[in-house]
């Protein structure tokens, strides 16, 4: 897959013109069964003209820009996104830098300069809400009405619902900060997760027999606080020093501010992973959220903290195999 930063380095990137392309328009956050059908119609149109199956996003996400303090915190990295999107089928993605000029583009001038123009779209394929150009204005109406005048068709993608919820990145987040996990993995089509690096915490797991890998996390949304049954992906070398192919393990997690050993701590979240032994720090781990054993206590010593700890882990046996 080849990932292009920004519209206009399209041509020099491929050395060509595009060729009839289906264009997939979105933010593409969480890529949840919503984005899934999406791509999953791209490809069929772009097989049947024997054109790219082309993705165009936007980073930073538009609310970032447009309204800062309402912005939604992102449910993964972009890098993460591209590598969701690569395994989907796409074949090149335009990740466009969401600017102030870009903003303020017309609904026409999109259709025509941008799609039309500078991704020579053959087809444009968009979600039932999309909307486009300077404020907004731009609806899946004035889209087709478009297309048919600059010369691309338009697909658009119904609701997709599973057991009546809609499949959205805003529903997904609601369900993470409610600490309902199985509720995310069921609008993703996969297990809730978190990305991030190990870095060096306060050592206080290890000096108590139960070593975490303190994470640093790649993305913003941080699941309600509590402890959770998950599955840690060591993964492979991403030029960090670290080597070998990805290996998983089940890990009890824990999200929160240590109330046992500290008062009003910062938000941390740490994986003990289950039968590891080794030096995780400065690897890459991505932990797929399970399901939410208990809130974060306080405990009024460190002994009843250790024996809760051992019936975190022997629920997590049970349910992470």
């Amino acid at each position: 897959m080849l990932v292009v930063p920004g519209r206009k380095n399209l041509t020099a990137a491929l050395g060509r013109r595009p060729t009839r392309p289906a264009v997939a328009i979105g933010n593409f956050d969480g890529f949840h069964r919503g984005h899934q059908t999406l791509v999953a119609t791209a490809r069929r149109l772009a097989d049947t003209t024997s054109g790219d199956l082309m993705a165009l996003t936007f980073d930073p996400h538009p609310a970032r820009l447009l309204a800062p303090t309402l912005a939604p915190p992102l449910i993964m990295s972009l890098q993460r996104r591209l590598e969701l999107l690569g395994h989907a089928g796409v074949d090149i993605v335009v990740v466009e830098p969401f600017t102030g000029e870009f903003a303020a583009l017309e609904a026409d001038a999109f259709a025509t300069d941008v799609l039309g123009g500078d991704l020579h779209a053959a087809h444009v394929i968009v979600g039932y809400d999309f909307s486009f150009g300077k404020g907004r204005r731009g609806d899946t109406a004035l889209l087709e009405a478009l297309g048919a005048r600059v010369g691309f068709g338009v697909s658009i993608v119904r609701r997709i619902s599973v057991h009546g919820l809609t499949c959205s990145s805003t529903k997904v987040r609601e369900f993470a900060l409610e600490g309902r996990v199985e509720g995310a993995e069921v609008l993703l089509g996969r297990p809730f997760e978190l990305t991030g690096v190990v870095t060096r915490g306060a050592g206080r797991g290890r000096d108590i027999g139960f070593p975490t890998a303190n994470l640093h996390l790649e993305a913003d949304l941080i699941p309600k606080a509590g402890i959770y049954a998950a599955r840690a992906h060591l993964l492979p070398d991403g030029g960090n020093g670290a080597s070998g192919t990805a290996s998983s393990f089940a890990c009890a997690l824990s999200v929160g501010t240590n109330p046992t050993f500290v008062r009003d701590g910062a938000i941390t979240v740490e994986a003990h992973l289950l039968d590891f032994d080794g030096d995780l720090y400065d690897r890459r781990l991505r932990v797929e959220l399970v399901q939410r054993l208990r809130d974060e206590y306080r405990f009024e010593s460190v002994a009843a903290l250790v024996t809760q700890i051992r019936l975190d882990i022997a629920q997590t046996r049970e349910l992470v195999t």
